[in-house]
């Protein structure tokens, strides 16, 4: 007898005594069902998984499918997000360089004004020490 078969033992078997005949039982193959059990009810169909057509692709996916779908949506959003903080960087960088030459050329301008303001003073101090008055002077 194979292994797979199952062994049926009789009494004579088990005390020992061999030599009494045994039954051979042969399995009886199993129908194609969900549980092994056929019902005996020839118009009742067989029961499959319902399809359901109305949901969602993310739901109909598998797992692995949805996840991978998920972290390339996260690269590309982070990609996303580094290009445009490079970008408002760049802007910020111009903004300071355009604010920074702002500053320069108005304390260019403000010396120039002190300078030639100094200027009037130490003309105007020179032509008191020549002896002349601002009424003469005009």
């Amino acid at each position: 007898m194979s292994t797979l078969e199952p062994q049926h033992h009789s009494p004579a078997d088990i005390n020992g005594d061999s030599s009494s005949t045994s039954i051979d039982v042969t399995p009886i193959p199993l129908g194609a069902s969900s549980g092994g059990r056929v019902s005996g009810k020839p118009w009742k169909s067989q029961k499959t998984a319902t399809v359901r057509s109305f949901l969602p692709e993310g739901v109909k996916s598998k797992w692995e499918e949805r996840m991978e779908k998920t972290k390339k949506e996260k690269a590309i959003k982070a990609l996303q997000t580094e290009l445009k903080e490079e970008k408002q960087a760049e802007i910020k960088r111009r903004k300071e360089i355009t604010l920074e030459r702002k500053k320069a050329a108005e304390e260019r301008r403000r010396l120039e004004e002190d300078k030639a303001k100094m200027g009037a003073r130490k003309a105007a101090r020179l032509r008191r020490r020549a002896g002349r008055t601002k009424k003469i002077n005009h």
